[in-house]
C-alpha cells in the first residue's frame, strides 16, 4: 500500500489539481459576494445562505473527485459497470419525466426533488455518455471492428438519442447541445476512419432533421411564449428590456461598468435586485461587474488550462479508452463554458447552463469534480505509460 501511495503522488497531476482547486474555491468566494443581497431580500434567509449550501457541495465535490481519481478508469470498460451505468441514467431520466419539477420559472422540468436536496439528473448523462461511449468504441478498436457502423456504432447511438428524447421532453436544450457535442467529439477521437465519422455525421445529421420536422408539426406546443420571448431576446435584448431582454441587458451593465479594473469585491450594483439569481448562470457578469477584466481571465485561462491540459493528454496516449474520456471531458468544459460566456455576452441565446466550477449548484459541480478526478486518474496512467509502466491505470 505504501509503493502504492508513492508511485500515486509520483504520478499525480498536480499543476491540473491546483487548477481545479483554484477554480473552486474562486467560485465560492464569488458565489458568497453575487449571492447575499438576493438570499437576504428574495429567500429571507442569512447573507451566506448560498455560500454554506456551495460550501456541502464542494465538500461532496471532493469525494467525488478521489473516486474518480483512485478509481482506475479502465474499470469503466467492464459490462457490468456499463449496464449499472446506463441503467442509473435511464432510471434518473425516467424518474424526471414523472416525477420532476420546474424550478422558479425555468420552465424546465429537469429537476428531482429529494426531500434533502435537489437533484438534475441530466447532468449524470454528460459523463456516462463519455464513459459509455469511449469503453464501447475502445472495444470496438481493439477487437479491429472500430469501422464497422452495424456493430460499434448503431448501439451507442441508439443509447444517445434515447437519452437524448427524454432530455428534449424536459426540456433541457443546452444540456442536450452539449452531450451530442461531448458524443461527436469522443468518437471523433476514437481513431475512426474519416469516412466512416463522416457518415455517422450524416446519420447524426438526418435524425436532427427528422427532430425539426418533428417540431415544426408541434410548433404550437414547443415554441412557447417563454421561449419565443428568449430568441426574441438574443436578436435585440433593448426591445423588451423590461422582460424577456432584462437579464440579458443588466448583465451588459455589469460588465460595462467592471470595466478594466471592476468595482471592486463585493461592490457590485446589478446584484443588489436587477440581475436575477447573479449566483446562477450569470454569475461571470458579476465577476466582470466587481474584478473587471482580470477577474474574468482568471476564470478564462484556468478553464481553458484544463480543456487545453486534457487534449494534450488525449494526444499523448496511446490507450483508445483515455484518450476518448480526456477529449470528452475536454469537449464537455469547454463547450460548456462557451454556452455560458455565449450566452452572457449575447453571441447564442440564453440557455441556463452553469459555469463550470463558478456557478452555484450541486448537481454541476459534483459530477465536474468527478469528471476532474477521472482526468487525473488517465492522466497519471499516462505519466506512467510515458515511463514504460504496467498500463493498469495507475
Amino acid at each position: 500500500m505504501k509503493s502504492y501511495l508513492k508511485r500515486y503522488a509520483r504520478n499525480f497531476d498536480y499543476p491540473l489539481f491546483f487548477t481545479y482547486l483554484l477554480l473552486c474555491c474562486f467560485g465560492l468566494v464569488m458565489v458568497y459576494s453575487a449571492s447575499m443581497v438576493w438570499a437576504v431580500n428574495q429567500l429571507g434567509g442569512s447573507p451566506d445562505f448560498f455560500y454554506k449550501k456551495q460550501i456541502t457541495n464542494l465538500c461532496i465535490g471532493a469525494v467525488a473527485f478521489v473516486v474518480g481519481a483512485f478509481i482506475p478508469y479502465k474499470i469503466y470498460k467492464e459490462n457490468n459497470v456499463i449496464v449499472s451505468m446506463l441503467g442509473v441514467m435511464f432510471a434518473l431520466l425516467l424518474a424526471v419525466y414523472f416525477f420532476g419539477f420546474s424550478p422558479g420559472d425555468s420552465g424546465a422540468k429537469s429537476w428531482l426533488n429529494l426531500g434533502f436536496a435537489s437533484l438534475q439528473p441530466s447532468e449524470f448523462v454528460k459523463i456516462i455518455i463519455i464513459l459509455y461511449f469511449s469503453a464501447v468504441f475502445a472495444k470496438k478498436y481493439e477487437k479491429g471492428k472500430l469501422d464497422n457502423i452495424n456493430e460499434s456504432i448503431i448501439p451507442p447511438i441508439v443509447v444517445l438519442f434515447a437519452a437524448s428524447f427524454l432530455i428534449f421532453l424536459e426540456p433541457d436544450l443546452g444540456t442536450l447541445v452539449i452531450i451530442f457535442f461531448i458524443a461527436v467529439s469522443v468518437i471523433a477521437a476514437s481513431g475512426i476512419k474519416f469516412k466512416t465519422f463522416g457518415k455517422i455525421l450524416g446519420v447524426l445529421g438526418a435524425c436532427m432533421v427528422i427532430a425539426l420536422i418533428g417540431i415544426f408539426f408541434i410548433r404550437d406546443r414547443f415554441f412557447t411564449e417563454k421561449r419565443m420571448g428568449r430568441i426574441n431576446a438574443y436578436f435585440n435584448p433593448f426591445e423588451d428590456e423590461q422582460f424577456f431582454g432584462y437579464q440579458v441587458v443588466n448583465g451588459y451593465l455589469a460588465i460595462g461598468a467592471g470595466g478594466i479594473k471592476g468595482l471592486g469585491l463585493g461592490q457590485s450594483v446589478q446584484k443588489m435586485g436587477y440581475l436575477p439569481e447573479p449566483q446562477t448562470d450569470f454569475i461571470l457578469a458579476i465577476i466582470a461587474e466587481e474584478l473587471g477584466t482580470f477577474g474574468v481571465a482568471i476564470v478564462l485561462f484556468g478553464l481553458g488550462y484544463i480543456v487545453i491540459r486534457a487534449l494534450v493528454i488525449s494526444l499523448r496516449t496511446k490507450d483508445p479508452m483515455a484518450r476518448m474520456i480526456a477529449a470528452g471531458i475536454a469537449s464537455m468544459i469547454g463547450f460548456q463554458t462557451f454556452i455560458n460566456v455565449g450566452g452572457l455576452t449575447g453571441i447564442i441565446p440564453l440557455t441556463g447552463v452553469p459555469l463550470p466550477f463558478i456557478s452555484y449548484g450541486g448537481t454541476s459541480l459534483i459530477l465536474l469534480s468527478l469528471a476532474m478526478g477521472i482526468l487525473i486518474n488517465v492522466s497519471m496512467f499516462v505519466k506512467r505509460e510515458s515511463k514504460g509502466g504496467n498500463g493498469n491505470g495507475n
